[in-house]
């Protein structure tokens, strides 16, 4: 059980690997969510919400594995209100050093009326039967009425105090649908204080929606009136609009603690090496100016901004970059740094991969040396992400030519090792992208369909490496792939191949999965 005897500390629930993979095109590999959760760890959350284990074996998979990786924070696995969804969760589980159970059921009038099809009085013994069942298996339960933020006042307070004598020792009250404003979130969590007798014997939690932008502002206000635990993502990742923002809730909490006098277990310097692998995995770009993690958080271009920061760095900054991950260059790396220069450089950058990775990432680092005259640290993190990435492909890019321009036709010349055999072929396509991606087919066929190809700049300028996010669909199955390359066509084909090498697995897995 997450104990919190402490008045003044924020539990800090992460809801990545659930939630935040629920984002169209944000599903995740067990491996990647074995990744996450290792970084989640580190950062320091409290309680990780691994999945929902009833919607899927992957899922269910998912849940197991990183129950058993886990070593500090709790593991979560949602529930519906159904007792084979609590015994699923309890399966998945097991291995896990410390548990929590978390059940929902709908609680607004709109909700009940026409999701549930069920009266009020069937939902309350619901939530009676099975905080009761989870209670079975754990002593950390954790009840949420979901879209309590408009759901009725008298039969919400019923529901959560039935709730906590069926033994839940979490309630969390969710803005399903990112309704509420602030005041009147705050005022909700206020009146629950007030009006549930029992409410002094579970921690009062929030899950904020972002869907009109206000998802930390409801949930900031709520820990002003009482709540003390945080549901939130890395990059506010989520459904729709997304949740409300991990790095966000942390560094409110910790910049002013004038107004908002709490404390968090998260070490904040890991912060931006999250948001990095979150991204990276996903395929979702954070936007520049996306507070604390963004490429412009800690950029100044006004003269007037420049010529204060040289003066002191608080006359435009509230938080020190290094606070969140982001150090200043210590040492700069270019074609003459060796090995050592370049694992201290990881170090510095809160990296941790394998020999293998690092060894790949440094001969890559050394070739990009040649080709760049300034390694940014965003290049490094590019390149060792690139490196874990594709450390475990059957399928690798060994070379790629490209003839294209105006004239046409646009051909790509390409040689793939597949389980280390090489295969090459010649390609036409329209354009340079579609003529590779045609070359791919070629040498491993496949029926997987192209569902988004994105480019993103890890730095400015034209010799800028490329990092590319590929999303491919087969069989109702969505992967990403991800590459990085200062040459974008290079890094194109290594995005798809890594979605392919995913796809590859997937497969095995069924079948391997229908011959038990």
């Amino acid at each position: 059980m997450t104990e919190n005897n402490n008045p003044d500390r924020i539990i800090i629930f992460d809801t990545t690997l659930r939630d935040g993979e629920q984002s169209p095109g944000a599903s995740m590999t067990l491996e990647e969510k074995l990744r996450i959760a290792e970084v989640l760890d580190e950062l320091g959350v409290d309680v990780i919400e691994a999945g929902f284990p009833i919607a899927s074996n992957g899922d269910f998979e998912s849940v197991r594995e990183v129950s058993a990786s886990v070593r500090n924070a709790a593991v979560c696995g949602l529930a519906r209100a159904h007792d084979t969804d609590i015994d699923r969760a309890a399966e998945a589980m097991q291995s896990a050093k410390r548990k929590r159970i978390h059940t929902f059921i709908s609680t607004s009038p709109l909700h009940m009326k026409y999701k549930l099809q069920m009266e009020p009085e069937d939902v309350h013994a619901a939530v009676i039967s099975s905080v009761t069942r989870a209670r079975s298996y754990t002593d950390d339960v954790e009840w949420s009425p979901e879209d309590g933020s408009r759901s009725d006042h008298d039969f919400l307070c019923r529901c959560v105090e039935s709730a906590i004598d069926a033994g839940a020792t979490t309630i969390n009250i969710p803005d399903t649908v990112g309704y509420a404003v602030p005041a009147e979130f705050g005022a909700l969590i206020d009146m629950l204080m007030n009006r549930v007798p029992n409410i002094d014997k579970a921690v009062v939690s929030v899950h904020c929606h972002n869907d009109l932008g206000l998802a930390v502002a409801n949930s900031l206000a709520a820990v002003s009136n009482g709540a003390r635990q945080v549901e939130c993502t890395i990059n506010g990742l989520g459904e729709r609009a997304g949740n409300a923002a991990l790095e966000e809730i942390v560094m409110g909490l910790r910049t002013r603690k004038d107004v908002l006098p709490f404390e968090t277990r998260i070490d904040t310097t890991q912060i931006m090496r999250a948001s990095r692998l979150v991204s990276a995995i996903t395929g979702f770009v954070v936007q520049p100016n996306k507070a604390i993690v963004g490429a412009n958080a800690f950029a100044h271009e006004s003269g007037i901004h420049q010529h204060g920061m040289l003066q002191h760095a608080q006359t435009y900054e509230i938080m020190r970059p290094e606070d969140v991950g982001l150090t200043k260059s210590k040492l700069i790396m270019g074609k003459h740094s060796g090995r050592h220069a370049f694992r201290e450089k990881l170090k510095d950058l809160g990296i941790d991969v394998g020999d293998n990775a690092v060894e790949d990432a440094f001969r890559r680092f050394k070739d990009l040396a040649d080709k760049k005259k300034e390694i940014f640290d965003e290049d490094i993190v590019a390149l060792v992400d690139d490196a874990v990435i594709r450390s475990n492909d059957r399928i690798q890019v060994v070379s790629l030519k490209i003839v294209c321009g105006t004239e046409g036709p646009q051909t790509a010349e390409l040689t793939l090792s597949v389980d280390q055999a090489e295969r090459t072929t010649k390609a036409n396509g329209d354009g340079p992208v579609d003529a590779t991606f045609r070359a791919i087919r070629e040498l491993y066929p496949h029926e997987a369909r192209l569902q988004l190809y994105q480019v993103h700049g890890v730095t400015g300028g034209t010799d800028a490496q490329a990092e590319v996010t590929v999303r491919l669909e087969e069989n109702g199955r969505t992967v990403n792939g991800q590459g990085a390359d200062t040459d974008t066509l290079v890094a194109s084909a290594r995005a798809y191949v890594n979605a392919l090498n995913k796809l590859v697995v997937n497969r095995e897995k069924s079948v391997s999965a229908l011959s038990a």
